[in-house]
């Protein structure tokens, strides 16, 4: 039987998932000392076992813990380690647009492939990446597995209305949205953007009849909120009823939930709990759905 340890911020979602199935939990002992370091102890005897790791690397501490804990449970002599990754920070720096700039992306990945000796089993489980191409810069051994949430997107839209258009924010995620229409057999929807500088686009046309219809727009992750709301006033200005938001990945900076209700036309915003943010969220604006199942399914035995 697995044992599941979770990093500290990642524990709610440990809870979760061990009310779906039987995993054993894994015991750390966490003491933060005075000048800011925190010491780390593994309680639960794991040699010759299987562990699973559940983590983010939404901020660089975040990400040195769950890098911390790994390391620590490969020197203890585990079997196999997964580790799991809802979160998957700095995912839109995939790639440099000018000179000098570090993809972060490609750093983070280079970092966990580090981990992994010959002698032990390493996965890694990334959840509705921005890009298809991050999971490519995790080098072998370690063996990586992007988990797509149709299952959970198109479940919350079913809940949401049981007749409406799934639309893109723009063209470049059009082809996701486009997939998961055809599954749920609705229609899809994205704008056209052009982008007159680096902070500043302008929506030029809308690829679908949304008139009087429900809206539920979908991306990967709402960070700003800036390029959804220009999308739900472009949908909303060509008649569309009602629009919806649902993304994988809240991230919700710089006050954007504020904004978007401000706004006036999102009725309401739906994300899963794959960053630790939701769990402040107290917002009737907002709707929290779990991940905890995609992720039994993703790596279950």
């Amino acid at each position: 039987m697995s044992l599941l340890f979770t990093t500290a911020n990642y524990t709610y979602l440990k809870s979760e998932i061990l009310h779906l199935v039987k995993w054993q939990e894994g015991l750390l002992e966490r003491t933060l000392f005075p000048d800011g370091e925190i010491y780390h102890r593994i309680l639960s005897p794991i040699e010759n076992k299987s562990v699973i790791l559940l983590g983010g690397t939404y901020t660089d501490a975040e990400t040195l813990e769950l890098i911390d804990l790994s390391l620590g449970f490969i020197q203890q002599g585990v079997s196999e380690l997964k580790i799991v990754i809802p979160y998957f920070g700095y995912a839109t720096m995939e790639r440099a647009v000018k000179t000098g700039e570090i993809v972060k992306a490609k750093t983070r990945a280079s970092l966990f492939s580090l981990l992994v000796p010959s002698s032990t089993r390493v996965k890694i489980y990334l959840f509705d990446l921005h890009t298809e191409g991050i999971p490519y810069y995790f080098e072998l051994p370690l063996v990586t597995h992007h988990v797509y949430c149709k299952k959970l997107i198109a479940s919350i839209c079913s809940g949401i209305a049981s007749d409406f258009v799934l639309a893109a924010t723009d063209a470049g995620r059009a082809k996701w949205v486009e997939s998961l229409a055809q599954d749920m057999h609705v229609e899809s929807a994205y704008v056209f953007k052009n982008r007159i500088n680096a902070t500043t686009t302008d929506i030029s046309g809308i690829h679908a009849n949304v008139k009087n219809k429900v809206v539920i727009i979908y991306d990967d992750m709402i960070r700003s909120g800036t390029t959804l709301m220009k999308a739900a006033e472009a949908y909303h200005k060509s008649g569309a009823s009602q629009v919806f938001a649902v993304c994988t990945h809240g991230v919700f900076c710089n006050q954007a939930l504020e904004k978007m209700k401000l706004q006036g036309i999102i009725q309401a915003v739906h994300c899963t709990n794959s960053n630790p943010i939701s769990q402040s969220i107290s917002n009737e604006f907002v709707k929290i759905h779990s991940l905890a199942g995609i992720i039994f399914e993703a790596v279950g035995e």
